[in-house]
């Protein structure tokens, strides 16, 4: 072993013992508790200075420097850090890039309706030189064309709400929509169209623009959720249905079912609006900006035009995993993973260790090539600028536009869409004149997706209410 010295130049503390006279008792000191502890603490020894090993060496008239003491340190300088390995497979195993998107080969069996005139959006004067609405359908119309129900979809749900002959694939909806189930095809025409906007099948940034031959990317015009509704109402013209006997939608979908009834109040019979709002707050705005963030910080991203170039996988999976945070509850975390980890007899490291992590890298990965990164940023942008009282003196003014009947379904664990936001929007409603607004709460573990998961909840009170409409003709 080899000596180090270890000095420190300290006339404060010289000045210290001088005055405490404790040099003049002895000039030997037992070294500092911190050398060995890591504490502050000085031990003066004046009575027993035999027992001490650190010499404290007679200060210079000029310097007054007292020496802290020699350490043994190893021979071998390995032995002095011990680190961890920096290979990170948890990051070596989520490529940057590909495989290549499938959001365009995933969905199948969906009908095409074709607007070849301009569609004039509502912000900034821009207008598309033609439209293309997808959608698919269930049940049967009657001959009054009177049994009408218009499924909205959410932010990146698609058409196929329902598995059919043309798609056997289970639906986002596939246990509410059916004969005798929440929305009875027994009872009703069940139309689901896909959002302007997005890119299973109806215009978005991802289609073509017919004056180019290229697609439009971020030269998409700016979307919002009036222009989606009206883009649904051109399909009901061209299907010749005057009016709808209800509207249905969660989440985005509730959005759009509000505005319906507000721009077409003789063409919707009633809407339900399932964990919804009113106008975006900025809590969730701000999960959205992050999502978006992500996106746009993806060095593939370039700009909106990668689809001719590498994906933005990571920037896509980073996204979803946001999201996924605000889909579920505290609750449902902590009856589903606990602190639950992934290799409990693992070694602890910066890769994902709980089962939690685990779960959010999977939900994204999962969903990282199945939805046009271009259409998450549009359609949740809308989101944000979605507000019933834009225009309007205040949000009941706003509101009062809505003269059907109303059901409004919130649950207290959502995250996205707190409860109160559906408390308010119906108490709005009512105090803006409508008389036919049912408010229902729902407490469920499974927070924002308790739309896509509680049957007995959210489908026996949408069964109910379409029921009741049928049973007493309630219409506006």
């Amino acid at each position: 072993m080899r000596k180090r010295s270890f000095s420190i130049f300290c006339n404060a503390f010289s000045k210290t013992l001088q005055k405490s006279n404790v040099l003049k008792e002895c000039h030997r000191v037992v070294a500092p508790d911190f050398v060995e502890r890591g504490t502050n603490s000085f031990h003066t020894q004046a009575s027993s200075c035999s027992r001490t090993s650190i010499l404290l060496q007679e200060e210079h008239e000029s310097t007054r420097t007292c020496h802290l003491p020699q350490i043994d340190v190893p021979d071998n300088p390995d032995d002095l850090f011990r680190g961890m390995e920096t290979d990170f497979p948890c990051l070596t195993r989520n490529k940057m890039t590909g495989p290549e998107p499938e959001y365009d080969k995933i969905i199948s069996g969906y009908k095409v309706f074709h607007h070849q005139h301009p569609f004039e959006m509502k912000y900034n004067k821009a207008r598309l030189p033609e439209l293309q609405v997808a959608y698919e359908t269930w049940g049967k119309l009657n001959e009054t064309k009177s049994n009408a129900v218009m499924i909205q979809a959410g932010l990146s749900a698609s058409s196929h709400a329902k598995s059919h002959r043309e798609n056997l694939r289970p639906g986002w909806w596939e246990k509410f929509v059916g004969p005798g189930c929440a929305v009875d095809t027994d009872e009703f025409f069940v139309i689901c169209p896909n959002n302007l906007g997005s890119c299973y099948g109806s215009t978005g940034p991802s289609s073509v623009n017919p004056l180019t031959g290229k697609q439009y990317a971020t030269t998409f015009p700016l979307i919002s959720v009036d222009d989606m509704v009206r883009a649904n109402f051109l399909l009901l013209d061209e299907l010749g249905i005057n009016k709808l006997y209800a509207c249905v939608g969660s989440s985005l979908g509730g959005m759009l079912s509000l505005i319906a009834a507000a721009e077409y109040p003789e063409r919707v019979g009633r809407i339900i609006s399932i964990s919804s709002c009113a106008q975006s707050h900025p809590s969730s705005i701000a999960m959205r900006y992050l999502q978006r963030k992500t996106i746009m910080s993806d060095p593939n991203w370039n700009k909106g035009h990668y689809y001719d170039g590498a994906y933005p996988k990571m920037g896509m999976k980073l996204a979803r995993e946001i999201a996924t945070m605000t889909y579920r509850s505290g609750p449902e975390w902590d009856q589903r993973f606990s602190r639950k980890r992934i290799d409990p007899s693992g070694p602890n490291t910066l890769c994902p260790t709980f089962t939690i992590e685990s779960y959010l890298e999977y939900q994204g990965e999962t969903f990282s090539t199945k939805y046009d990164p271009n259409s998450l940023l549009y359609i949740s942008k809308a989101m944000d600028l979605f507000d019933m009282g834009e225009g309007y003196d205040s949000l009941q003014d706003g509101l009062s536009r809505v003269k059907c009947p109303v059901m409004v379904i919130g649950v207290q664990t959502d995250i996205l869409f707190p409860i109160w936001q559906q408390r308010t929007l119906a108490e709005l409603l009512q105090k803006s004149g409508n008389q036919g607004v049912t408010f229902y709460e729902l407490n469920s573990l499974y927070g924002h997706d308790t739309f896509l998961l509680d049957i007995n909840g959210v489908g026996a009170a949408v069964k109910g209410y379409l029921e009741i409409g049928r049973q007493f003709h309630e219409h506006c």
